[in-house]
């Protein structure tokens, strides 16, 4: 039986930081869920960067059903964790059940991938104090805050947690986060 990976994540969350991950777990052989507040299609938005905006611009993206509401999942029957970012993480940080499936997954040391916006939900959980993380660049006074040292790289490995700053990363983020995901939870 494969190993099951959860996505945990909400609307506006950025398409691609959800399905690509969801899509290469998948190709790798793991079961993949992803659990959001509630049951529900899903909306996702597109992050794009144009000339003559300060910061990135924001288009409806593709809709796709969440397997399981926070409330449902069992932390223990999962063998590694994907934080995608968005505007997701910023509203669902205050959610108690999701805060639990955070917390369970730092205390056992699983495998957590988490990418753009998304250190801003294990930040809630104060479970960057100490480590090297890298999150979408205007983030970073955010992840000293939350006491973590902050790199402006593609990808930081620190121990079981794997971060990258935004959707170019992809393929590193992917392939780093694999090794870490092969020596702790191999496919079968």
């Amino acid at each position: 039986m494969a190993a099951k990976i959860l996505i945990v994540t909400g609307d506006a969350a950025e398409s691609l930081e959800v399905l690509y991950p969801y899509q290469r777990l998948r190709e790798e052989g793991y079961e993949v869920h992803i659990a959001a507040p509630s049951r529900k299609k899903l909306r996702f938005v597109i992050h794009d960067f144009e000339p003559g905006f300060d910061t990135y611009t924001e288009k409806p993206g593709y809709t796709w059903p969440a397997d399981l509401a926070f409330s449902e999942v069992d932390p223990g029957q999962y063998a590694a964790l994907v934080i995608p970012g968005g505007r997701a993480p910023e509203y669902l940080r205050g959610d108690p059940e999701l805060r639990k499936i955070l917390r369970s997954f730092f205390e056992a040391d699983k495998p957590v991938a988490q990418i753009c916006h998304g250190p801003l939900l294990t930040a809630s959980v104060d479970a960057l104090r100490g480590r090297r993380v890298t999150a979408y660049p205007a983030l970073e006074p955010d992840m000293q805050t939350a006491g973590a040292t902050f790199t402006d790289a593609e990808t930081v490995v620190d121990g079981t947690l794997v971060s990258a700053r935004a959707w170019p990363d992809h393929s590193g983020w992917m392939r780093e986060f694999l090794t870490v995901l092969r020596a702790k939870a191999p496919v079968s």
